[in-house]
């Protein structure tokens, strides 16, 4: 993965516009939480293969950055975005590394369904 650029990441949302578009969303701090010894809950979320449409998606911030989706009822937004990976198949393959590198966040945008597997389409 690589550092997030900003004005190339608008330009991929941007082509996603009013599609139907399968989301991927998934947040942890999962066992590196208890790795580390903290004293506090795991949180999590995971949503993979959720058609959206939406009418605006930003990205935002200066790092890390921040994507929101405006739908036509509400928003989908994530935050603590670090890296991306350039991607050939019409995806948006984005994610946030804490200090250490873990994945804290990932957030992916695809014309076409996510597999099973580690993201990639069937």
């Amino acid at each position: 993965m690589q550092p997030i650029q900003a004005d190339r990441i608008q330009k991929i949302i941007d082509s996603f516009v009013n599609r139907d578009t399968y989301l991927h969303v998934e947040t942890t701090n999962g066992s590196y939480a208890v790795l580390r010894g903290e004293k506090t809950i795991s949180v999590g979320s995971f949503v993979r293969n959720v058609v959206v449409r939406f009418e605006r998606g930003l990205i935002t911030g200066q790092g890390p950055y921040r994507v929101g989706l405006k739908m036509e009822h509400g928003w989908v937004y994530a935050e603590g975005l670090t890296d991306w990976e350039p991607d050939q198949q019409d995806r948006l393959l984005l994610a946030g590394h804490d200090e250490d590198g873990r994945l804290a966040i990932a957030f992916q945008l695809s014309a076409t369904p996510f597999g099973t597997r580690g993201g990639e389409s069937e």
